[in-house]
């Protein structure tokens, strides 16, 4: 993840940091990332003990990734007005607390406040965590460590599912969260001691704009979710999808306004961010809804235990892991806009794959084959969005186009799961007479969105190569 702070915070006055607070750090990033994935294996069990429906097993998923990506900016100008170690240590508490909390819950309305609150922690601590990261390392070490940094991504994701039903079939599904809580406290002790504090600017911080665009797609994805049962006539559908329109434009009108707004309409309007917001959203939407498709799909209708479902998602993690390297070396060779296109052209036959489940097919030779083509089309999305970006904006605006992109990438996540979640409603219920044609409904709608970002993409992704010092390698975190 490229640092959505506007800049990186003065020396220390350090010749280096320490190795020992890049591990530190990259455990803290690593379970945040981690918490995007793992509750997908561990949903149908959630559902089940809980008692939760589609639409409640729908927030459990997008409350973390909504709060996490509209707060995202916000805490990274909090660290740079307060301090990174101040902000770092504020959200390594909450999301400790916040994840206790989870583990806790009895219901699904304290296990989805629960979620909020670690997208909020999340929120404070990934920016800051990068703040820090920029501040004590140097030269080559720098370049070294937020390599380190780009590669949890895909870690994350990969370990995520597989952890997910590691503790869903162990221990249960609530150590899906309790686990987070002695690693939260390990970081937490060893902060204070490990990572130097740097003061803030004391700058203005824009909190009622962070606000305004979190509520505003809360109310989008509301709407999109109560679509599923209503129907898109219905005012509980139409009501809340006006109010996000309405608090989208007092957004901008707030940002034209304020004295240092989160994200400038004029880096918003340049093409590069255009299409890298595109492009994150659309391959961050893909991934997790796919997921969140496939978990329920294996175990309420072929009936596949937790840990059975983590395996099968393993190689498809990997594949994304994969797909990112491969794309990060392919960009610098031939451009960003030709790897974006047959990204998203990979994911879209990978898509239209996965259609040929049925109740008696085997997953292996159905579900799998597609799911890993689709991973590998999107790894490489998530590498263009960033690079492309990156490289054709002024250096000035690289705080607030990486700010943007990042937080597209959790709202994409968000967005993805309540539109499926919608269009699949008649087959997310647990013995539902309507059997898998709503998966099959949510996996086309994936893969006519995968082939239209492609016609997209072949357009609005600038051409030529970026310059060397932007290929990287990490997806968007």
């Amino acid at each position: 993840m490229t640092s959505p702070i506007g800049h990186a915070p003065p020396r220390t006055g350090a010749t280096g940091g320490g190795w020992g607070v890049l591990v530190l750090l990259c455990l803290a990033q690593f379970m945040l990332i981690i918490d995007i994935t793992v509750v997908q294996v561990a949903l149908p069990t959630i559902g089940d003990d809980l008692g939760l429906g589609r639409e409640a097993l729908t927030w459990v998923v997008t409350t973390y990734t909504l709060c996490f990506g509209g707060l995202m900016v916000l805490g990274g100008r909090l660290a740079d007005a307060f301090g990174a170690r101040g902000t770092l240590l504020a959200g390594l508490a909450v999301f400790t607390a916040a994840s206790l909390v989870c583990g806790l819950a009895g219901s699904g309305a304290m296990l989805i406040a629960g979620r909020g609150a670690q997208g909020v922690g999340a929120a404070l601590l990934s920016p800051s965590a990068l703040a820090v990261i920029t501040t004590a390392f140097h030269g080559e070490r720098r370049g070294r460590a937020l390599g380190v940094w780009a590669a949890i991504g895909g870690t994350g994701a990969a370990l995520g599912v597989l952890l997910g039903g590691l503790l869903t079939e162990g221990p249960g599904w609530t150590w899906v969260f309790f686990v987070n809580v002695p690693i939260g406290l390990l970081v937490l002790a060893a902060v204070p001691a490990l990572v130097p504090s740097v003061p803030g600017r004391r700058e203005r911080v824009d909190v009622p704009g962070a606000l305004v665009v979190t509520v505003a797609t809360a109310l989008l994805i509301y709407g999109l979710v109560t679509a599923g049962e209503a129907g898109w006539g219905a005012a509980g559908t139409l009501l809340p999808l006006a109010g996000a329109v309405v608090l989208y434009a007092l957004f901008v009108v707030i940002q034209r306004s304020v004295r240092s707004p989160l994200m400038r309409a004029e880096t918003l309007a340049r093409r590069p961010v255009l299409s890298g917001t595109f492009v994150m959203l659309l391959a961050t939407g893909l991934m997790l809804s796919l997921f969140f498709l496939s978990s329920l799909y294996l175990q309420h209708v072929l009936g596949f235990s937790a840990l059975r479902t983590g395996l099968m998602f393993l190689p498809v993690a990997v594949a994304i892991t994969i797909g990112a390297h491969l794309g990060g070396h392919l960009i610098g060779k031939v451009g960003g806009r030709p790897v974006a296109v047959v990204a998203f052209v990979l994911t879209a036959a990978g898509a239209a794959l996965m259609t040929r489940i049925s109740p008696d097919a085997d997953a292996y030779t159905t579900l799998l084959p597609g799911f890993v083509l689709a991973a590998l089309g999107i790894g490489p999305a998530f590498v263009t969005a960033t690079t492309t970006t990156m490289a054709n904006i002024p250096p000035g605006e690289n705080g607030v186009a990486s700010g943007v992109i990042n937080t597209f990438h959790e709202l994409g996540g968000s967005i993805g799961v309540a539109v499926v979640s919608t269009v699949a409603a008649a087959s997310l219920v647990p013995g539902s007479a309507a059997g898998v044609s709503g998966f099959v409904s949510g996996l086309t709608v994936c893969a006519v969105a995968a082939g239209v970002a492609a016609v997209v993409s072949s357009v609005l992704v600038p051409p030529g190569k970026p310059a060397g010092a932007f290929v990287g390698h990490g997806h968007g975190h």
